[in-house]
């Protein structure tokens, strides 16, 4: 079986992008921390410690302290793939982020973001 060259993706290379899509619809670059920490159980040290060590994806979310058991209740379409269908745990942490990511592009508040209700 190959690998999906996104697994090999540098996390640091894609974070600015995340960053990016949020502050140019208004958010913030803290909002999107706040997501990744929420997904993963990173805290800010070890996600910053994270970005400045070039991790791939497929490390990053496998070195996660606890990825978040809520995760599931993530729902939708994001690269043409419903989310909650995608079978490869690593692939759909990634997807799962990335909707996150624009969850809060397209303005839902940070509690339903983060499946708070």
């Amino acid at each position: 079986m190959s690998t999906h060259k996104i697994y090999k993706m540098s996390f640091s290379k894609v974070y600015p992008l995340y960053v990016s899509k949020a502050e140019k619809k208004g958010r913030t670059k803290e909002e999107v921390d706040e997501i990744i920490r929420w997904l993963t159980g990173y805290s800010q040290d070890e996600l910053d410690v994270q970005i400045e060590k070039e991790v791939d994806f497929e490390t990053f979310f496998a070195e996660a302290p606890q990825l978040n058991p809520a995760r599931s209740l993530i729902k939708g379409v994001i690269c043409g793939v419903r989310v909650e269908e995608i079978e490869e745990p690593t692939m759909q942490n990634i997807r799962y982020l990335d909707k996150l990511v624009d969850e809060l592009a397209k303005g839902k508040s940070m509690e339903k973001i983060l499946r708070k209700n």
